[in-house]
């Protein structure tokens, strides 16, 4: 039997020769970590749905950002969760809100790390959207001032990075507003630009406390069958002043971020989202998969579609386990 000249083989045979040909790396440092921020003191609650992910006070934010930085992941991501909730979502803008303090704390505590923080009402409003209720519809225009407040009084608190979650339209473009006329021009927007109705995020909702009480979020975010539609979306915020474009999910998705990534010179940036890592973390549990390999393998498949960065509840685990594929 005749074989051809090239066998892909001899480069597979051992690890030096398969690390020397890797193309895709992974290092912490392109890795933003999720911190879900509570009411209270010296508190530090489990997330029932997401083994290993903790809600915290804004007192235990210190521990958590040293070990962040010990483990070379240098970017957090905050959402809140107020103390009371109203129908407008009032606690997201309010100058000693939750997310207000909790920046504060880090900026002061560790200033080398950049603080991200989620601009969207859901964490906020009674009713569970992400957005202003009038007339049984989530108002997309009556919502811009209030997320264009909210992103001001967080860069005012210190926020590196602004992430409007909430799929308005017109909301990028409200934020670059005012945070330039507020001489904050050199804060970032990383958009969720490209955001689905997805089932994938039931995990979140439970930690975030965010479950709309009526209803759903279809008639704001992306159907799932949709691709061309991400292109619509995504260009509407390069033109709104958008620095970062996102992806969420990730993995389901993984032939949006390939999109994205081919037509936008801009930065991608992809969440692996609260069911990706519970579905992972449930397995392992079972002994049914090995959970540290799938991981890894789940993350890079995130990388090799395109993303720069990735959002993910696994963040301190993979750098403890990996540090760094390639």
């Amino acid at each position: 039997m005749m074989f051809p000249e090239y066998r892909p083989r001899r480069l597979r045979r051992n690890e030096p020769l398969r690390a020397l040909i890797r193309e895709t790396s992974l290092s912490p440092a392109q890795l933003i970590c999720p911190l879900f921020i509570m009411p209270g003191k010296n508190k530090r609650e489990e997330v029932g749905s997401m083994p290993g992910v903790f809600r915290m006070s804004v007192d235990q934010l210190t521990r958590e950002a040293q070990e962040c930085l010990k483990l070379g992941i240098n970017h957090v991501i905050l959402f809140g969760l107020p103390e009371k909730k109203d129908p407008v979502g009032s606690g997201a803008h309010a100058k000693d809100g939750i997310i207000q303090r909790a920046i504060k704390e880090l900026k002061n505590k560790a200033p080398q790390l950049m603080v991200t923080t989620d601009v969207c009402l859901c964490e906020y409003t009674s009713h569970g959207h992400c957005g202003v209720i009038l007339n049984r519809q989530v108002d997309n225009d009556a919502t811009l001032e209030i997320l264009a407040q909210t992103a001001l009084s967080h860069a005012v608190a210190g926020a590196d990075m602004v992430a409007p979650s909430d799929m308005m339209d017109g909301r990028v473009g409200a934020i670059r507003a005012i945070l330039d006329e507020n001489n904050f021009e050199m804060v970032p927007i990383m958009s969720y630009a490209v955001k689905y109705a997805s089932a994938f995020y039931g995990p979140f909702r439970d930690a975030a406390d965010c479950a709309p009480q009526e209803g759903d979020r279809k008639a704001y975010q992306m159907d799932p069958a949709n691709m061309r539609e991400a292109l619509r979306e995504a260009t509407l915020d390069v033109d709104e002043g958008a620095d970062i474009l996102m992806v969420k999910p990730a993995m389901p998705y993984l032939d949006v971020i390939r999109l994205l990534r081919d037509e936008f010179d801009l930065p991608i940036a992809a969440y692996q989202v609260s069911g990706e890592y519970a579905m992972i973390k449930a397995a392992a549990e079972r002994g049914w998969l090995d959970g540290e390999r799938v991981m890894a393998e789940s993350l890079i498949s995130i990388r090799r579609a395109g993303a720069d960065m990735i959002l993910t509840y696994f963040a301190k685990e993979y750098a403890k386990v990996y540090g760094k594929i390639g």
